[in-house]
């Protein structure tokens, strides 16, 4: 799990998917493609009907290719594994539309299991 130190995420917790150390051609530094929450679900109660429970739990992702002096790692895992092996690709705007459902589906399925509760809630500092 990295945080992310500059842009528009700035703050917000991703875990690392793809790594370059070396970098390559179109980005000659290092660099990773990292997914993370960029809206956490809010807090529901008991009092809540269904319909707006379902509302309020609802993960929104963000996939971005950060450099490494960007980001700040921690020293938390989040063990993706082959849940999102080989299915990120930020190429062109429909393959990015396609990875962020597929990343949206995998979060919100970990939510709502109760796995790594901690990197669904709002980072403080």
């Amino acid at each position: 799990v990295v945080l992310v130190l500059q842009g528009r995420r700035a703050g917000k917790k991703a875990g690392s998917r793809h790594n370059s150390d070396t970098g390559n051609k179109e980005r000659p530094y290092g660099h990773c493609v990292v997914a993370g929450v960029d809206t956490p679900p809010q807090e529901v109660s008991r009092t809540m009907s269904k319909k707006k429970i379902v509302k309020r739990s609802k993960v929104k992702p963000f996939i971005r290719v950060v450099n490494h002096r960007h980001m700040m790692p921690t020293r938390y895992n989040l063990d993706l594994g082959n849940e999102l092996k080989g299915k990120i690709s930020l190429a062109d705007p429909t393959k990015k539309a396609a990875s962020m459902r597929t990343v949206k589906k995998i979060f919100q399925h970990r939510y709502l299991a109760g796995k790594n509760r901690w990197f669904f809630q709002k980072l403080r500092f």
